[in-house]
């Protein structure tokens, strides 16, 4: 009995003074943090001439011109909606067919990068940094880049944000690879099958609705995203807003638009991408009989 709580006593004493180092690290990463954030502000602020102390009671004028322009002529709101619907249908399938892309290239390399599955186990390595090439290239850079090539339009931007969601997605496709089962893919290699069949019959019907629901989940990031880079002349609304601001005052009412159009297109598609990522992965749920 002595030796039991003695031994209680032990674990006590341990786990206390795990907690204590535990805390004491996090309380050193934090003051770093805040020395890292304060200094770099500090940077900042100084290339910046100051401008940021002696313009931040202005952070509001912008936000104040755009809203009081539209309250003016909000009569005109249902008609700039209209008119600025097209730019919106494009910036939604810019996103959509980038998705869609980025989401079959990530297949195929989370599966060439994951052990048990990879067709050419040695190349593991290589497919892994590949990803992490494609993931690590902002959309915006990879689109200027086109842009200067390919001129303006929607393909640049598509082809920018395909190349970082297939990145991106490949590295969340892999992690779920790794909670695959591989009998089913041992049992097909048993009896014949290439690798392909494999993936597709062994594979997919245990990953398909983890890889839906992420690739929805990028959907949403990814409209945002063509959004954005209609700024540099990718196309899309995002075109139309960079258009409506520079022409400054007369034309805020198209800005505060073309804001509640993307923000409302943000929220449905995000409220329906929740509903559907919530029954691939965890079912619908059965009604309760009385």
């Amino acid at each position: 009995m002595a030796d039991l709580t003695s031994g209680v006593d032990e674990m006590r004493a341990d786990y206390l003074a795990l907690t204590r180092r535990k805390r004491m690290m996090d309380g050193i990463l934090l003051a770093i943090f805040v020395a890292l954030m304060v200094s770099g502000f500090m940077i900042a602020d100084d290339r910046n001439a100051g401008g940021f102390w002696d313009g931040l009671h202005r952070v509001f004028d912008f936000p104040k011109e755009v809203l009081g322009e539209a309250v003016e002529k909000v009569g005109a709101m249902p008609a700039h909606f209209v008119n600025f619907l097209p730019s919106l249908l494009e910036t939604i399938n810019i996103a959509a067919v980038s998705t869609l892309l980025g989401a079959m290239l990530a297949m195929v390399l989370s599966m060439m990068s994951t052990r048990g599955m990879a067709k050419w186990p040695r190349l593991i390595p290589l497919f892994r940094r590949i990803m992490d090439i494609m993931r690590a290239m902002p959309e915006i850079v990879i689109a200027l880049v086109l842009i200067f090539v390919m001129g303006g339009g929607p393909v640049p931007a598509m082809v920018a944000i395909a190349f970082h969601t297939t990145g991106a997605l490949g590295k969340l496709f892999s992690e779920v690879n790794e909670n695959a089962s591989l009998k089913p893919v041992e049992g097909l290699q048993s009896v014949g099958a290439n690798w392909t069949q494999r993936m597709i019959l062994g594979v997919m019907p245990q990953v398909s609705p983890n890889y839906l629901s992420y690739a929805l989940l990028r959907l949403e990031v990814n409209i945002r995203a063509s959004a954005i880079l209609g700024f540099v002349g990718a196309g899309g609304i995002g075109y139309e807003l960079r258009n409506a601001m520079s022409w400054g005052k007369g034309q805020y009412d198209e800005a505060a638009a073309i804001f509640l159009l993307l923000f409302g297109t943000i929220i449905v598609v995000d409220q329906m991408s929740s509903v559907l990522r919530d029954r691939l992965t965890h079912g619908k749920k059965e009604k309760v009989s009385a």
